[in-house]
């Protein structure tokens, strides 16, 4: 019988063998099936110290299980009732009773001080050498890169039709965003998290971070990537509808090329700035706009404009969406307040905002037939 407990029990240790999600530009997937019954160990300091606290209590946890219920068993089968073994008969053992309180007291004191130390790196987030900020939003999180004048939003970019099971479900479903976080190698990143409507979870395992994102209030974490490379999470609070398409995806690149990106970011922000003066045609508009109502309004207003009943409102033949623009634009603007329509101000740029305005005014059976430019936009904005 003690065989048999012993093999059982070596065969399930083969279980807890280190894993990790690792790396890998091409998978995007979050790890599954035996990878699951452990914490990968991550690419970061704080991730790898986390991990090796974390095996170094299970073994310790398991070598007491083992001693303890193995003590146990071996009374049990030596002394059982078979064998004529009669029960001793006794009413205290000072001596094992303070074996037993001081021993388990110098094993958790023992614990406690990788512990501690760990705890200590985990919230050391100062000296950063870059500064992201992390505001969650329903649906989306937005990041800005503190100092350098980029911000940007990050969406799921799995359509509403595979989601609903109209189109075959992609290589990375419910795993792709628009836009990952960027971010360099051999850098100290500091992530000050916050949220704008609700309470969200910003966690990227491979790193090591978890941190809520409450709107009002900024929690700070930090990681260290050593490997380029494109690493997934996801947000870990229940926060409505759309909790379930809230991916997060972050591109580790090596630094030159981070810098690289950042000075594109600069020259596309450049160029975008030109394009508010612009007179945009109704061709140009409507196919910016679809591609902006796909990934920000139909997992509300659904892919035809028609809503969920009770719930989103139909924009297919609204009398805001047919009304006068500047109403229009005062939605988009200002959100509704106790609904959940919420503000894009921050979130859309005046050039999406425009566009999928135009789009809902001139889709469907909507065909309003007048031009939102983004300079309307921006003039809404300016007046308030």
């Amino acid at each position: 019988m003690l065989k048999r407990a012993l093999a059982l029990f070596l065969s399930c240790s083969s279980f807890v063998a280190p894993v990790s999600l690792g790396a890998d530009g091409d998978d995007l997937g979050m790890g599954g099936g035996l990878t699951n019954l452990n914490m990968p160990r991550g690419v970061t300091e704080v991730s790898q110290v986390a991990y090796d606290v974390h095996m170094l209590m299970m073994w310790i946890c398991t070598a007491i299980g083992v001693v303890v219920f193995g003590f146990m068993f071996y009374v049990m089968y030596a002394h059982r009732k078979s064998r004529g073994v009669e029960a001793a008969n006794f009413h205290e053992h000072l001596g094992i009773e303070i074996v037993w309180t001081v021993v388990p007291a110098l094993i958790l004191i023992f614990m406690a001080i990788p512990a501690t130390s760990a705890l200590l790196k985990v919230y050391d987030t100062e000296n950063a050498d870059i500064d992201i900020k992390v505001t969650g939003y329903q649906w989306k999180w937005q990041y800005e890169h503190l100092g350098e004048g980029i911000k940007y939003m990050s969406e799921m970019r799995t359509s509403i039709d595979e989601i609903e099971g109209r189109e075959p479900k992609g290589e990375h479903y419910l795993r792709e965003v628009n836009q990952p976080l960027v971010l360099p190698a051999n850098k100290k990143v500091r992530f000050l998290i916050t949220g704008n409507d609700v309470i969200h979870s910003w966690w990227v395992p491979d790193f090591g971070v978890k941190r809520d994102a409450v709107p009002g209030l900024f929690t700070a974490a930090w990681a260290r990537v050593k490997e380029p490379g494109l690493y997934v999470g996801e947000c870990t609070e229940l926060c409505g509808k759309g909790h379930p398409f809230m991916p997060i995806v972050v591109e580790v690149k090596e630094e030159e090329d981070y810098y690289l990106w950042l000075a594109g970011k600069k020259e596309e922000a450049a160029v975008y700035a030109s394009t508010i003066g612009k007179q945009w045609s109704h061709e140009e508009l409507m196919s910016k706009g679809e591609d902006v109502y796909k990934i920000s309004c139909a997992g509300c207003h659904q892919a035809d404009g028609n809503g969920i009943s009770g719930i989103f409102p139909a924009l297919n033949g609204s009398s805001i969406v047919q009304g006068p623009a500047d109403g229009h634009i005062a939605v988009l603007i200002n959100g509704i307040a106790g609904s959940s329509m919420q503000s894009f101000a921050d979130q859309l740029s005046e050039v999406d905002i425009a566009a999928v305005i135009h789009y809902k005014r001139n889709a469907w059976d909507n065909n309003v037939g007048d031009i939102v430019q983004p300079v309307d936009v921006l003039n809404f904005k300016t007046a308030q």
